[in-house]
């Protein structure tokens, strides 16, 4: 990429020379090719080939995503998500369900051995969310560590435990008490893979409704309480007299916001012509498929 990697800045501090990453912005997306092309880049980065990548895309059609250890069908009303036209895809990395419909959706790769980058998730967590919490600053919203005092989460009834949004972890980010953005990592062959989504609007109705609960009446009250334990970031701008923002003005935001929080410089780049062809065959064989999808 051009320039020497020397480490990841502290909080406040400037680096004398920048790490240089690659910013690949891919647009909308079918829910297989978005997870195939973040494993694509995982394999490429945990191989050598591929420099560290922050990558921001989106989805087509909006689709439901469940973690890697979700059991579908027991959670899942896939009836009722085909009837609605959405897509839906397992992801690789763990995590609760998520309607990915209007948000801004990321992926940060990076080697594990990357230097100043934490060994453990949580760290690792609290550092790559430092590049969420600047570019929310910059769209006006102030976001900070959940920070809960045990380290964990919060309780969450088990009717609830299918939806991502419904509790924080203590090093995802909220804004006026509620989880504002929902991350998950996984780390595979020498590399680290965050992803996660900072939603523009929430459909709560549209969520509830192919999500499975063992009553329509906790359904009903889990919906309810949903507003108090999620935000949105043009619910949050609308409550503050200001414009909603567009997916290309939050792109910008939030690569500023990532340059800043871990004092690096992020270059406009592509897919190597072997991450293609990775993410091709991943997403024919694997996150298309419902042996992958289904098979818990």
């Amino acid at each position: 990429m051009g320039a020497s990697v020397h480490h990841l800045s502290a909080e406040g501090a400037e680096p004398a020379e920048r790490p240089v990453w690659r910013l690949v912005r891919s647009g909308r997306c079918s829910p297989a090719e978005n997870m195939a092309i973040d494993e694509a880049i995982l394999i490429g980065v945990g191989g050598g080939h591929s420099p560290p990548t922050l990558r921001f895309y989106g989805w087509k059609p909006a689709a439901l995503s469940i973690g890697y250890f979700q059991k579908a069908e027991d959670e899942v009303d896939l009836h009722e998500l085909r009837r609605r036209g959405l897509g839906f895809v397992r992801r690789p990395t763990g995590g609760r369900a998520v309607l990915h419909d209007n948000e801004l959706t990321y992926s940060v790769i990076v080697p594990e051995s990357h230097p100043g980058m934490p060994a453990s998730v949580g760290d690792a967590c609290r550092l790559l969310n430092r590049g969420l919490a600047c570019g929310l600053r910059r769209l006006g919203i102030d976001a900070r560590p959940a920070g809960l005092p045990d380290g964990g989460k919060r309780p969450v009834s088990p009717a609830a435990s299918a939806a991502c949004f419904d509790s924080p972890s203590s090093y995802e980010l909220v804004a006026g008490g509620r989880k504002i953005a929902g991350s998950a990592q996984m780390r595979q062959r020498g590399a680290i893979l965050q992803h996660g989504s900072v939603p523009f609007e929430l459909d709560a109705d549209l969520l509830y409704a192919v999500l499975r609960f063992s009553s329509e009446r906790i359904r009903d009250r889990m919906k309810a309480a949903f507003a108090d334990r999620a935000a949105a970031v043009n619910d949050l701008l609308r409550r503050a007299g200001a414009p909603p923002v567009t997916p290309e003005a939050a792109e910008d935001a939030f690569t500023a916001g990532f340059e800043e929080g871990l004092g690096i410089r992020l270059v406009p780049g592509g897919l190597t012509d072997e991450e293609r062809e990775t993410a091709g065959r991943l997403a024919r064989e694997k996150y298309g498929s419902d042996g992958w999808n289904l098979r818990r």
